[in-house]
């Protein structure tokens, strides 16, 4: 049996392959009741899982220990969505245990490949969202950064997604269904939450009191999640709140024979985390999504209080102990919050407690359209949050006074900025909320931030100036190369070693190899392999029934529906295509297989209506004789972590098309960048920093710019325009007139009213002219393969910005004033058992 590197766990267990397999049986027979013929491969996953697990928890012990006896400050990451993914291969990469872990299966004759495809994902989040947020915590642990992520552990995470007859159908996605081997149930961390009820006040030593009455409380209740950094030198914590009764079960109803009213309560204050982003076009999923929030938020700063308080400090050295990051709107509430702990608890001064508030509390925005900027009726906070309403209309009273004084009669900047917006109902303006109460808004990238200081909060931006700031986003290299991509990966540290894997700036080095025609040839082979990869997982594990063509250009879009990334515009461009080459059977033409991935909200309509447009146009266009191999389109289904990480090694061309000015930033674009794809893309969130960091001639930029469609949107007629190109028009009237509906009627008429008769907001039309001349641009590129092989190592080689380690360093710097607390304890371990709750 090899000898590998002991990696920085209890020595007791060992790093080394013979101790893991002790380990794997013992918990395969003691915790499971199973031997190596009668488990199943669900056995065999939970087994390993708890044998990395065993290897982790004293490290996560002492990091948790290390920071209380310090008392360092911890940012404490607010987010209602962490897109997790698979947990085992991260952590067995990130624990420096893969070759032992291989050696170990291999003798007892498990597949460690098929054994990773066991564990479900982790899809506690929506999109981009949630997956920075699991990048950034990636990256706070491995640079050993105090940190603690917060969240709710829904029992059902985004939906599962099928295709049936074109049509997005979803299905539950039950991700505990088989347990979760990597969580620990904090049973003893229990959160009395408060809703409804009513407000008492009173007057003490000539100070009025406050009091929340009469309630219906739920209870919070922790669950704790690893989070490993690269080397295993630093655990952090992810801990997620999943809701339960105060009381369980009511025994006079039951004695009355009312036996679902004995119950009832128990069923409500479980459904609160039942699922991720209840539909909210009705008042009843409103209000649980509004509930949910403030859940999160109630558990999570009692949490962090409660930890503060326990070293007994003075009140003035919260800030210094303490940052609080929202991560976007949905943990607003904090801002009220945390006044009432401090003012109505502990019986704070109001102007102390506010000054404690905005110190810290930071806000990331991740939004330019204003649409998505939450807002809530002032009568369900009323109804729900009574206290907290009364607190943010006294922010606000003293707030409209400060915005009086700084623009003395400027009516308009009052109405702009209250937080209270006078319409019918009320509504309760978060992001304004989020500005006022915290000391930091940033931006997720550059153009981001200046379009939100310009366009979307320009009266807040003149008031607080130095409180913005841009902070691009990024992508943790641990995951999506070193994990995603082990045969890049390989290729990548046999040239310029694995100093790259903790600073992604390294991956310059591979500058050096542009024109080696070797290097290139390795390059382009492991490209090839990742697609014969995918194509095995599409054919095999996914059951797809067709065999993609990996000489094919892989041209790949994957991400939210959502009408701004312009999914649509793609499709659309399709079918020129289709057009084109069944005119012309004779074009020179590399063949192009057009991949796309994503889930549409489900009360999203017409995003639902592009899917079925989409797998319409493929069903036509696959089966189109003319046509043969040369074109090719396909909708992958229930798009989710574990499938980029086959999809993304795969692609050629990453299409990153939003319309300028609506995306904040993105990360997909990161994440194909990193493995080489070249971008096809607009002048649009971080495209614009890729295009500074590659240059522009080696991707594909198109389309109008931020300046150029907020001017064009205010004069644009996309009838005419469209008449005014043959292709563009010829390809809408193929849609519109039924070709790829045939009996089905006109189900694509909303498209067609969208686009030609409510003025085509995402200006699809206007660009379509100039992203076909980019598309017929790579086309031709892509013929040179040295080229193209070229420009993409150059992707590659200057993807280094974009790792997330960069993105967290400067918010540890310029917003949190943390710095990184490396722990010396590899050959002092501590017996004492750290409490929960207390750590």
């Amino acid at each position: 049996m090899a000898e590998h590197k002991s990696s920085p766990f209890n020595p007791r267990q060992g790093g080394d392959a013979n101790a893991i397999q002790v380990d794997y049986a013992e918990h395969l027979k003691y915790e499971l009741a199973r031997d190596r013929y009668t488990s199943t491969k669900n056995d065999r996953y939970i087994a390993l899982a708890r044998t990395i697990r065993d290897r982790l928890i004293d490290r996560w012990i002492e990091t948790q220990q290390a920071h209380h006896d310090e008392r360092v400050k911890r940012v404490y990451y607010l987010s209602l969505e962490f897109l997790m993914g698979r947990a085992l291969g991260n952590n067995v990469i990130n624990f420096k245990l893969q070759d032992a872990v291989q050696d170990a299966l291999h003798d007892l004759g498990v597949d460690w490949e098929e054994l990773r495809e066991v564990e479900v994902d982790a899809g506690l989040g929506n999109g981009g969202l949630g997956r920075l947020a699991a990048c950034f915590m990636d990256s706070l642990a491995t640079m050993q950064i105090p940190a603690m992520g917060y969240g709710l552990r829904y029992n059902y995470g985004i939906f599962r997604q099928t295709v049936e007859s074109g049509y997005q159908i979803e299905h539950p996605d039950d991700w505990l269904q088989n347990g979760n081997p990597w969580e620990i149930a904090r049973r003893e961390v229990q959160v009395p939450v408060h809703f409804e009820g009513r407000v008492e006040h009173w007057t003490e030593n000539g100070r009025t009191l406050y009091r929340w009455v009469e309630t219906k409380p739920v209870i919070g209740m922790a669950y704790d999640f690893p989070i490993v950094g690269y080397g295993g030198n630093t655990v952090n914590t992810l801990r997620l709140w999943s809701s339960h009764a105060a009381e369980d079960f009511d025994f006079d109803d039951f004695n009355r024979g009312d036996y679902v009213a004995a119950i009832s309560s128990k069923t409500e204050a479980e459904n609160l985390t039942k699922v991720l982003y209840p539909n909210d076009l009705h008042y009843l999923g409103k209000e649980l999504r509004l509930k949910q929030q403030y859940l999160f938020v109630a558990c999570s700063l009692w949490d962090i209080v409660r930890r503060f308080k326990h070293d007994k400090e003075d009140w003035s050295n919260f800030p210094d102990r303490v940052a609080i990051q929202m991560n976007d709107t949905h943990p607003s509430l904090a801002v009220p919050e945390l006044m009432r702990i401090l003012v109505d608890q502990e019986r704070l001064d109001v102007d102390q407690a506010w000054d404690l508030t905005v110190r810290s509390l930071g806000y990331t925005n991740h939004t330019l359209m204003p649409e998505a900027l939450e807002k809530w009726p002032v009568p369900m906070l009323e109804k729900l949050l009574p206290r907290h309403l009364q607190i943010i209309y006294d922010i606000n009273y003293r707030f409209m006074q400060k915005v009086a004084i700084s623009f003395p009669g400027d009516v308009g900047k009052l109405s702009r900025m209250s937080l209270i917006e006078e319409s019918e109902p009320k509504q309760v303006r978060m992001a304004n909320l989020c500005i006022v109460g915290s000391h930091s808004t940033n931006g997720v990238a550059h153009i981001h931030t200046e379009l939100l200081k310009s366009r979307v909060v320009p009266d807040f931006a003149d008031m607080y100036p130095e409180r913005f700031n841009s902070k691009t986003n990024g992508i943790t290299q641990r995951r999506w190369l070193l994990k995603a991509n082990p045969p890049l990966a390989k290729l990548i540290t046999d040239h310029i070693g694995d100093a790259w894997i903790t600073d992604l700036d390294k991956l310059r080095d591979l500058e050096k190899y542009l024109d080696d025609t070797t290097f290139q040839d390795s390059f382009r082979s492991v490209k090839l392999q990742a697609k014969k990869t995918l194509i095995e997982h599409v054919r095999n594990d996914l059951d797809m029934g067709f065999m993609l063509n990996p000489d094919s250009i892989f041209d790949v879009q994957v991400k939210r529906l959502h009408e701004y990334k312009r999914q649509l515009m793609n499709a659309i461009h399709i079918v020129m295509l289709y057009n084109r080459l069944r005119r012309n059977p004779q074009l020179p033409w590399t063949p192009q297989t057009f991949l796309f991935g994503a889930k549409a909200a489900p009360g999203y309509e017409m995003a639902k209506l592009i899917i079925k447009l989409i797998n319409n146009i493929a069903n036509v266009v696959n089966n189109d004789s003319a046509i043969g191999d040369r074109l090719k389109v396909y909708f992958l289904p229930n798009y989710r972590v574990s499938l980029a990480e086959k999809i993304i090694p795969a692609t050629d061309v990453s299409e990153q098309i939003s319309t300028a000015g609506t995306e904040a930033s993105g990360t997909g674009n990161m994440k194909f960048m990193l493995n080489g794809a070249i971008t096809i893309g607009t002048l649009d969130g971080a495209n614009i920093e890729i295009m500074e960091e590659v240059g522009q001639e080696n991707m594909f930029i198109f389309g109008l710019n931020a300046e150029e469609a907020k001017d064009l949107s205010q004069n644009y007629d996309p009838v005419v325009m469209s008449q005014a190109n043959p292709e563009i028009k010829d390809a809408l009237d193929l849609i519109f007139g039924g070709h790829f509906s045939v009996g089905e009627g006109q189900i694509f008429e909303p498209i067609r009213k969208a686009i030609l008769e409510w003025g085509d907001r995402y200006l699809i039309v206007a660009d379509l002219a100039s992203y076909s001349a980019a598309q017929s641009q790579l086309q031709k590129e892509y013929a040179n393969q040295k080229l193209w092989n070229r420009k993409s190592i150059l992707n590659t080689a200057r993807s280094g910005k974009f790792s997330s380690d960069r993105t967290m360093n400067e918010y540890a710097k310029d917003i949190w004033n943390i710095k990184s607390h490396p722990l010396n304890i590899l050959n002092k371990r501590s017996n004492t058992i750290v409490e929960a709750r207390t750590r």
